[in-house]
């Protein structure tokens, strides 16, 4: 599959930063207030070292993992991500395509450009669906029903937007609601031709799954709609136990990083948690996730799945992840940055299959023959630092 000379994530976003228009490679990159919490999701991964074991047979490894009743072709899928279609009419679709093709999940956000009805029939039964309950929820349900009317099995939750962020980037850009362009983001979308020409073939963004009971607002009116159902400050648990009775299948909690609110989570019969700070772009003062999984995972057992997000980049972090505790990883913006710069074609796949390649090398380096032999055994310094203490008494 050609690449080019892309040979990584990092590669890929340096590649998307030269072919986007600047107000939306802000938009997927950046995130709440300074920014701390972004930077707080790498720093905490780059500090974790693997500790190898030699000599163990790992010539039948292999990258495949089972969650929610179902084998998957590797410990990771495609997080969900509202606007996608800002980087090229499409990204949606030919996401949900790679992720069946490949055989991982792809999780279709409430906020998407593309609606329940139209990306079903291509993920099929590798959709999921992620829900912001909202302030109406009669919307909510409606947004169930046609879930489960579309076949999904796996409803994600989204709890960790009591109130829209303060995103600086955006607001310097325009990128708010009501939307408020500057001149110079206009100036800057007419230096990126190539991405106007297909923007301008394409349907006008928006967020498809309220398009139907919304679309005869005036464009302030849908937004303020819009902003009151990806954000409820009222939202409590009561409301996510209603949820979890209405919903017949596998019930994810989106946003949980306090070990107190996991078991609250197992308490109402959730089936798994996404251990996640929104990619840092909610609460810029929030821990990094992966540096939280390790309690959660002691909190809750193994009588939850746990599902890692946030900062993740690398196969190596992938690793990191079901090592520290995790069953599962998501990623969100490397698959964006992988479509501006590979392209609608090749950009989805070439980065599943370069994730799977570099996440295996790192397995095989470890002395692991299957993803669910990575654990504390694999973390340093960890179990072998206080061996090695208690080998000096």
């Amino acid at each position: 599959m050609p690449t080019g000379r892309v040979f990584n994530t990092a590669q890929m976003a340096a590649r998307a930063r030269k072919r986007l228009p600047r107000a939306i490679f802000d938009f997927i990159e950046g995130g709440a207030g300074s920014e701390i919490a972004v930077a707080r999701n790498r720093a905490r991964f780059e500090q974790i070292a693997l500790m190898p074991q030699a000599l163990r047979d790992c010539s039948a490894a292999h990258s495949e993992v089972t969650i929610f009743g179902r084998r998957y072709a590797a410990p990771f899928g495609i997080a969900p991500m509202g606007f996608a279609d800002l980087v090229c009419p499409g990204t949606d679709r030919a996401l949900a395509q790679a992720a069946r093709a490949a055989n991982v999940p792809y999780t279709l956000s409430t906020a998407a450009t593309t609606s329940i009805e139209t990306i079903a029939p291509i993920a099929q039964d590798n959709l999921w669906f992620q829900l912001y309950p909202g302030s109406d929820e009669a919307i909510a349900a409606g947004l169930m029903q046609r879930a489960l009317a579309a076949g999904v099995t796996t409803l994600l939750v989204t709890i960790d937007i009591p109130v829209p962020a303060r995103r600086v980037r955006d607001l310097t850009n325009g990128l708010a609601i009501p939307l408020r362009p500057s001149l110079r983001t206009v100036l800057d979308v007419a230096r990126h031709p190539a991405w106007l020409l297909r923007a301008a073939r394409g349907d006008r963004p928006g967020m498809a799954n309220f398009v139907d009971g919304k679309g005869s607002l005036s464009g302030l009116a849908h937004a303020e709609f819009v902003s009151r159902q990806l954000s409820f400050p009222g939202l409590d648990w009561r409301r996510i136990e209603a949820i979890r009775k209405a919903w017949p299948y596998h019930l994810v909690i989106k946003g949980i990083l306090n070990p107190q609110d996991a078991v609250m989570a197992e308490r109402i019969g959730a089936d798994g948690l996404v251990v996640s700070n929104h990619g840092g772009r909610q609460l810029d003062a929030a821990p990094s996730s992966i540096e939280v999984l390790p309690a959660i995972r002691e909190a809750c057992g193994d009588r939850l799945k746990l599902i890692l997000d946030s900062g993740v980049r690398t196969g190596d972090d992938i690793a990191r992840s079901l090592a520290s505790g995790a069953d599962f990883v998501l990623l969100g913006r490397p698959f964006l940055f992988a479509v501006a710069a590979l392209g609608l074609a090749h950009g989805p796949a070439a980065i599943i299959d370069m994730l799977r390649a570099e996440f295996l090398n790192t397995l095989i380096h470890l002395g692991c023959a299957d993803p669910a032999e990575l654990g504390s055994d694999h973390l340093w310094p960890g179990r072998h630092l206080s061996l090695r203490q208690g080998s000096n008494r």
